[in-house]
């Protein structure tokens, strides 16, 4: 059981890893992609709490889009705690 768990907690932290490596790279060509004097970035983000999420951007587009994925995040945790309530019960 153990080895099971020590094997989970270092996928866990690979995949941090992995995501933070791409989060470099993506903003590294994003900077060498664009032109010298255009130096322009947007973006936004989303904290969830729970089922309820708090939504912040730098543009209408970028709030647009993590609004629709916040949206979507939070129906897939409802319907995951759905499922697994009914599972283990």
């Amino acid at each position: 059981m153990t080895a099971t768990l020590e094997t989970l907690y270092g996928l866990g932290t690979v995949l941090i890893l992995v995501g933070v490596l791409i989060i470099l790279i993506s903003l590294v060509l994003l900077f060498m992609k664009s032109p010298k004097g255009e130096r322009k970035v947007k973006g936004g983000g989303a904290i969830i709490i729970g089922p309820f999420p708090i939504i912040f951007g730098t543009d209408k587009e970028s709030v647009k889009m993590v609004l629709w994925l916040a949206l979507a995040l939070t129906i897939l945790l409802i319907i995951a705690m759905v499922l697994f309530n009914f599972i283990l019960k």
